[in-house]
């Protein structure tokens, strides 16, 4: 099983190119299903996870041909609507295939995510808002059962908490519904307004892109299209705490500001000086140690929870304190114990950990948990003295593209072992 070195103490100093979006390129791929026309799509990363969706596609029916430059997906001649445990326990994302497939084929059977019981990070929202669009649910032997033979109707749904994977599958759902369905306390991430304009170029009409209420009429078919995915703010805010935790100066090619405002807003309190130059960022860290900020996770424009560990590696060296505070999902902190043997001072309080900057950390051996948790501790490791060993970095391969490659390029002292 792999592993990363890294040895610590390089500041970063030149250029990044921003990857397409992972998880704006999961849903779009799923919208593949709502046409029997080519689907072409640009800036698509490679990624485990894309993968994993690329094999649940083809199980379907699906054929995905991937090139230099883009992926063309046609589900011309759909052979199946089950989307099996196996392919599904790899990746959470795979249920957005559910409302694509009823939306056209009048019926999917879906696994249940990683096999669990409705619970943390529940689909529930999802059933609920299908059901409102007329469709019957029925749960058995750890799969969703969707049937809608005569098709979806057009209603209003409202959230009773923000879902980001939910508002992008009943958005897919509704825009073959007959009428219109009006989606309320819906999810404002960009990754929602990326798939809503993907939709439109196919022929869907939706209105309110940008804002907690779309409203979507029904059209009868869609067509293939042209799209190229958004640049991937977690790995551009990744990257600027990468740079501004090493006293770095880096351009992050491909990425705008309003992506991420509120991680800008943060950065520049905790002392980072951030430009934007055309269709780049600029990060530049301050001479001194970075200012403790504290932070809660909410959703867009909030305080992504996907950049929470990062933040809180970012933090372990501040002047200072922060209160980082987590409100999206549960047991998002496994990463304290790693950070902590490599030096870090961090104390868990139910939903919140305080962080108190130390002069320095040392690098450990250490094991990944998660997506972002990995990524946390080669930040973590890009400023420590020593070596730092990062074990189980699948996870990593996950979400970002080509890490080793970017991060050397800007000077760090960083490899793969197998």
């Amino acid at each position: 099983m792999d592993k990363i070195a890294i040895r610590g103490g390089t500041p970063l100093k030149g250029e990044i190119k921003i990857s397409g979006a992972k998880n704006a390129s999961l849903p779009l791929m799923a919208a593949c299903l709502l046409t029997d026309k080519p689907l072409i799509l640009e800036n698509v990363p490679q990624l485990s996870d894309i993968e994993s969706m690329g094999e649940l596609l083809t199980q379907l029916g699906v054929s995905v041909d991937v090139g230099p430059d883009s992926t063309t997906l046609c589900a011309k001649d759909l052979n199946s609507t089950t989307a099996p445990y196996d392919v599904v326990r790899k990746m959470r994302a795979s249920v957005l295939v559910l409302c694509p497939l009823v939306a056209r084929a009048g019926e999917a059977h879906v696994s249940m995510p990683g096999g669990c019981a409705i619970g943390p990070r529940p689909i529930d929202l999802h059933l609920k808002g299908l059901e409102a669009l007329g469709a019957t649910i029925t749960l058995e032997e750890g799969y969703v059962h969707a049937h809608a033979p005569n098709g979806l109707i057009g209603a209003t749904y409202t959230f009773p908490m923000i879902s980001v994977t939910g508002t992008e599958n009943l958005l897919m759902a509704a825009t073959l519904a007959k009428g219109e369905t009006r989606l309320v306390n819906a999810a404002r991430e960009p990754e929602v307004g990326d798939l809503a304009d993907c939709l439109n170029a196919m022929g869907a009409k939706i209105s309110g892109i940008g804002t907690s209420t779309l409203v979507i009429e029904g059209v009868e078919s869609l067509n293939g299209t042209t799209h190229k995915v958004i640049g991937d703010r977690i790995e551009a805010g990744t990257y600027a705490m990468a740079s501004a935790l090493t006293g770095g100066n880096v351009r992050l090619r491909g990425m705008r500001l309003d992506l991420i405002p509120t991680v800008a807003a943060f950065l520049r309190q905790a002392g980072v000086q951030l430009d934007e130059e055309g269709n780049d960022i600029l990060v530049k860290a301050p001479k001194g140690r970075l200012k403790g900020v504290d932070v809660m996770t909410e959703p867009f424009p909030g305080f992504a929870t996907d950049l929470q560990a990062q933040w809180m590696a970012l933090m372990c060296t501040s002047d200072g304190a922060s209160m980082i505070t987590e409100t999206i999902f549960e047991n998002r902190f496994m990463h304290v114990p790693e950070l902590c043997r490599m030096g870090a001072n961090i104390t868990v309080h139910g939903s919140s950990a305080l962080v108190r900057g130390v002069d320095k950390l040392k690098g450990a051996p250490v094991m990944a948990t998660d997506l972002r948790a990995s990524v946390s501790l080669v930040l973590a490791g890009l400023v420590a003295e020593g070596e730092t060993l990062i074990s189980r970095v699948y996870h990593l391969d996950r979400g970002y593209e080509k890490v080793e490659e970017k991060l050397r390029a800007c000077g760090a002292n960083i490899e793969r072992r197998g």
